[in-house]
């Protein structure tokens, strides 16, 4: 009974922490009841320890802030968390999905460089490799990085950052089409690119919205994992 209690009491503590989002400056003991749902000396009782720990400070008006505590967690967590560990096997999801071959870009200085691949089983595809180079200024996933990357201004690159997306029809091979969306981590900071691509004519003559749903899907579990906030892709356009 002692161990259910323990494992209560470490939930709801950190349900409070989790009543923060990126718009609060401080929070007040009400607004800690209204959001967790838990009792107002119930929540003093769990501060208290919190405060001690580093995980909340509580401010000269009695309202509450988060404490130093979850940004040196959260830093480690940056430092551990590598995409070689995550990415491969969301793109073997989204081929899986979408039956094209599936890519992870970063930008490296003036090139968009492909840092994970897994091809499509499909005998017809593009021929990127881990590792290639691409004009940092042709494709979908190129002006994703730099839409979300470089914050790159123009109506261009507003309509990418509504959309949460890009596609891309015989820019780089004028046979080649594709589809990219943003990987974010902790204050919408760019990660790198999730994209499918292959032959124009398959991505022309289908119903992109599946593709697409697909690599939102991809890019959320992976936003997720690097601290950033999934809900960042619901009104995407």
């Amino acid at each position: 009974m002692a161990d259910d209690s323990g494992v209560s009491a470490v939930e709801r503590a950190l349900s409070l922490l989790d009543a923060f989002n990126e718009l609060d400056y401080a929070l007040t003991l009400a607004d800690l009841a209204r959001r967790t749902g838990l009792y107002k000396s119930t929540i003093l009782r769990l501060a208290e320890s919190l405060q001690r720990m580093g995980y909340l400070k509580r401010l000269a008006d009695g309202s509450f802030q988060l404490g130093a505590a979850p940004l040196r967690l959260g830093a480690i967590y940056q430092r551990q968390c590598r995409t070689s560990e995550h990415v491969p096997e969301v793109l073997r999801e989204v081929v899986e999905a979408t039956y094209e071959c599936a890519s992870f870009y970063i930008q490296d200085g003036e090139h968009a460089v492909c840092l994970h691949r897994v091809d499509s089983a499909r005998m017809i595809r593009d021929a990127i490799r881990e590792g290639d180079r691409l004009p940092i200024d042709k494709g979908a996933a190129p002006q994703v990085l730099l839409a979300f990357g470089e914050k790159k201004t123009g109506k261009k690159y507003d309509r990418i950052r509504a959309q949460m997306s890009c596609a891309s029809f015989g820019e780089y091979d004028p046979e080649i089409a594709a589809l990219s969306v943003p990987v974010l981590s902790v204050n919408r900071q760019l990660v790198g690119a999730l994209t499918i691509s292959g032959p124009r004519y398959r991505f022309e003559n289908v119903d992109q919205a599946p593709m697409l749903q697909a690599l939102f899907t991809g890019a959320r579990k992976l936003t997720d994992l690097f601290g950033g906030d999934a809900k960042w892709f619901d009104n995407a356009s």
